[in-house]
């Protein structure tokens, strides 16, 4: 592989040539540089112009060096990451608009568009509209599966809201007040429904006797199946990757 030396050091890249290209192009990515010249390009024209992009090379490498070394352990909040979401890993892609604000969309994978102001290191912008992101359709999975078994069953809360805190995954209030865990976002959707559906049982049925589990049984025949997933995997079911900063 051909190599650039700048001062003392020596700067390996990769000569790819094209047929179509119109200039001469330097690409520089973690551990790799690559050095695009024009088909008909002879060796003293593509020294020439990495002689002129010298101290550009070296200055891009230098600060792409130092923002891996800046960067948190783990995860990174950047394109190609993955995004934990009903019980999958979903891909992130992180892009730059001219928008004025943040924002998040999710098409098969999680979009967060960036404005001009969020400069370089973005990953606590990232983090912070994702948490919000997913709170939000947590409450709307969660008002969602309310709705359905309202309508069906008759069973309609006072409220019901998410939170960070709950004593277990969800509770049910004396006036009706329900509260779920929005970290059941991360768990597939059914596990969402169970949580739900058990604390509307809880209105009729306070205890978990067997009036209960039968009425429970009723609303959601299948409810073993997503309570045992919680049983099994609730303690992954964290959102601490999303503190940064």
């Amino acid at each position: 592989m051909p190599s650039l030396r700048v001062g003392r050091r020596e700067i390996e890249y990769a000569l790819q040539r094209s047929s179509t290209a119109t200039e001469r192009r330097i690409t520089v990515t973690p551990g790799h540089v690559e050095v695009l010249a024009l088909a008909d390009d002879d060796e003293a024209a593509i020294a020439g112009f990495l002689e002129r992009k010298r101290q550009w090379l070296y200055t891009t490498l230098k600060d792409m060096e130092a923002a891996l070394e800046r960067r948190h352990a783990v995860p990174r909040f950047m394109t190609g990451s993955k995004i934990p979401y009903r019980g999958r890993k979903m891909p992130l892609t992180v892009r730059r608009t001219d928008a004025e604000r943040a924002s998040v969309t999710y098409r098969n994978g999680f979009h967060v568009d960036l404005p001009e102001w969020a400069g370089e290191d973005t990953d606590t912008l990232v983090a912070s509209e994702l948490r919000h992101w997913l709170r939000q359709r947590a409450r709307q999975d969660a008002e969602a599966t309310a709705r359905r078994v309202a309508g069906l069953f008759d069973l309609r809360p006072r409220s019901i809201r998410t939170a960070d805190s709950v004593h277990g995954w969800g509770s049910c209030g004396p006036e009706g007040n329900i509260l779920i865990n929005w970290h059941l976002v991360f768990a597939p959707r059914r596990v969402m429904d169970y949580v739900v559906t058990h604390e509307l049982a809880h209105l009729r049925h306070r205890s978990h006797g067997r009036e209960f589990w039968s009425l429970l049984a009723t609303l959601m025949p299948d409810y073993d199946t997503p309570k045992g997933w919680l049983e099994r995997n609730g303690a992954s079911l964290d959102a601490d990757f999303l503190q940064l900063g």
